[in-house]
């Protein structure tokens, strides 16, 4: 399996290179329009203490929507803060001066590496936000595809990082805590399976109301498992297709695994 013996610094020249062949399509949204739709995600990568290079992902606390599940660090843009942020990313030793292709972005796609400077703005403070990740400890290796969310009407944008020193972390409120998961078992089959959500239902003696069957990836831990799915599952899978050509298990002959879901899911409880 390559993830098992590619090595930090060949994932990254490899990530930097497929990202960039071709580079994803032209942002569609005005950098001085209605941003409240969109949000920018950090999909980071980093090394293990024995070198396997692995995900990191936030698990979502009680506290916000869509609580327990897995995500990438990320979120709105705030057009107080991140304008000022994008500025400061074009000048020397940040992480967007320091990406490869910026020059190419410059000259050929201008009006889009202006949005990008402000997606990797918005990515980044959220980034510091929810977990105190350093901005400047962060390798920029491109830009992937729009995901959109059909539940909460949001395009995502997501942005791929390598943490290069930092392994300690600060969760806020939002988060519960971070999740690591090997690149290496991503590519393992037997780890995924079909994710079969309901939701319950508000009318007593009503029965659930059943949402679809789609895949997920289970990751095994101390004892325990946690869901990656939805948009953070399609990001991650279209990573793996991109840097290494990577077809995820039929989902017709998946293990099953049950979910309800309810109201709380949905809104979350109030911030402490």
């Amino acid at each position: 399996m390559i993830a098992k013996i590619i090595t930090p610094d060949a994932l990254i020249r490899l990530a930097q290179d497929r990202l960039h062949h071709p580079p994803p399509g032209s942002f569609a949204f005005t950098a001085n329009g209605d941003l409240r739709r969109i949000s920018a995600v950090l999909f980071l990568l980093g090394k293990a203490h024995n070198g396997d290079p692995y995900l990191l992902l936030n698990k979502r606390s009680r506290h916000v929507r869509q609580s327990g599940d897995l995500c990438c660090p990320g979120g709105g843009i705030s057009a107080t803060i991140d304008f000022w942020i994008a500025r400061w990313l074009h000048l020397p030793a940040t992480p967007l001066s320091r990406w490869p292709h910026g020059t190419w972005w410059r000259r050929h796609r201008r009006k889009d590496f202006s949005k990008l400077a402000l997606l990797l703005a918005a990515a980044l403070r959220e980034g510091f936000e929810e977990m105190r990740l350093n901005p400047l400890g962060v390798k920029f290796l491109g830009p992937m595809p729009a995901q959109h969310l059909v539940m909460f009407k949001r395009v995502i944008y997501p942005l791929v990082g390598w943490v290069n020193r930092q392994q300690h972390f600060l969760p806020n409120w939002e988060v519960e805590k971070i999740v690591r998961i090997p690149v290496a078992a991503l590519l393992d089959a037997g780890n995924y399976a079909r994710y079969r959500i309901s939701f319950v239902n508000d009318t007593p003696g009503a029965p659930d109301t059943p949402y679809g069957d789609m895949p997920c990836f289970v990751h095994h831990r101390n004892g325990h498992d946690e869901l990656l799915w939805g948009a953070t599952y399609r990001i991650t899978e279209q990573f793996l297709k991109t840097i290494f050509g990577h077809v995820p298990p039929s989902m017709e002959s998946l293990p099953v695994i049950h979910r309800r879901l309810d109201r709380k899911y949905l809104k979350g409880s109030s911030a402490p």
